[in-house]
């Protein structure tokens, strides 16, 4: 049986934990199938999906410490950063 890494497994929890509030807030979409609450649900998922993608990234370079550069891991941590901007802006 192989061994999963204590990061890995962190990421993975936290991208199923994330796909269980997207099914869930789909399926209360769905329930109330009304579309102003609809666009509120969403608005609340607008927060979760940016916050996964910090979080699993920073776990990931917390996992790869010492073994990138820095420069890649201001790099990735930047671009992170950008594509959030980016969701944020009109």
């Amino acid at each position: 049986m192989q061994v999963i890494e204590r990061t890995l497994l962190s990421i993975i929890i936290l991208r199923i934990l994330s796909g269980g509030i997207e099914i869930t807030a789909a399926l209360i979409m769905f329930k109330y199938n009304d579309l102003s609450k609809a666009l509120v649900i969403n608005s609340l998922l607008a927060l979760v999906g940016p916050t996964i993608l910090l979080s699993t990234t920073l776990i990931g370079l917390y996992g790869l410490a010492g073994k990138i550069s820095l420069l890649k891991a201001v790099c990735l941590i930047g671009g992170i950063l950008l594509i959030i901007t980016s969701l944020k802006l009109k």
